[in-house]
């Protein structure tokens, strides 16, 4: 039997610590007993980019704004589905996050930090969202369990009514919310209405072949 081995742990600014573990050829980072994220399961974080891109019919030159890079499946997903001529704005809280995709995730990221189309902002994604205004055709938010906090108590302000109306200031006027979450949360299927948006909620496979736990993505359009 092949033990995980730990290759790393992170602080997370203002929240709990996160560590970086590989069994055999996947890597997993962990919150206690909680798996955050894995190479096995991947599925609704890639479905995050290409759900919300498919709505970006017609828009010329798409800037989008990604929220943690995690493993880094959402932006490669986004960097295979765009024209050569959009830009991503990915942030990151976490150093160690980067630094493990530079090191030992390095295969898996596959230069995808690198690509010219992308920046990346250190720093947190709430205080890129409210600096903005009209500058992103779609904002994805991949960032903690959803708007149910687990890592970072921080991370809820997202996901309150003045959040959210942050983030459609941040969207231009034809722009898309995409937010990703282990569960349901009809409480802020309703948060997100109030706030001025249409929404639909999606369920989604949470491996890429359609097994495994269900996740919840947002898309939120705002409301003539």
């Amino acid at each position: 039997m092949i033990a995980r081995e730990l290759l790393g742990r992170a602080q997370v600014p203002g929240g709990e610590v996160l560590e970086l573990y590989r069994h055999d050829r996947d890597f997993m980072i962990v919150l206690g007993y909680n798996e955050l994220m894995s190479t096995r399961k991947w599925g609704s974080e890639e479905a995050l980019a290409t759900m919300a891109i498919a709505r970006l019919t017609g828009v010329k030159r798409p800037h989008l704004l990604i929220g943690g890079y995690g493993m880094g499946f959402t932006l490669r997903a986004a960097l295979r589905a765009l024209p050569a001529d959009a830009r991503i704005t990915v942030v990151e809280l976490v150093p160690e996050i980067i630094e493990w995709a530079r090191g030992p995730m390095a295969e898996l990221a596959a230069g995808c930090l690198d690509d010219p189309r992308v920046e990346l902002v250190m720093g947190d994604v709430a205080s890129a969202i409210a600096g903005a205004r009209g500058d992103y055709d779609a904002i994805l938010l991949d960032v903690d369990n959803g708007p149910d906090g687990l890592v970072r108590a921080e991370n809820d302000a997202l996901y309150t009514p003045t959040g959210l109306r942050a983030a459609r200031r941040a969207l231009t006027p034809e722009g898309t919310l995409a937010i990703w979450s282990a569960a349901p949360d009809p409480a802020f299927t309703r948060r997100l209405f109030k706030a001025g948006f249409s929404v639909e909620e999606s369920i989604v496979a949470s491996r890429s072949n359609g097994k495994g736990p269900r996740h919840v993505i947002w898309f939120a359009s705002a409301r003539e």
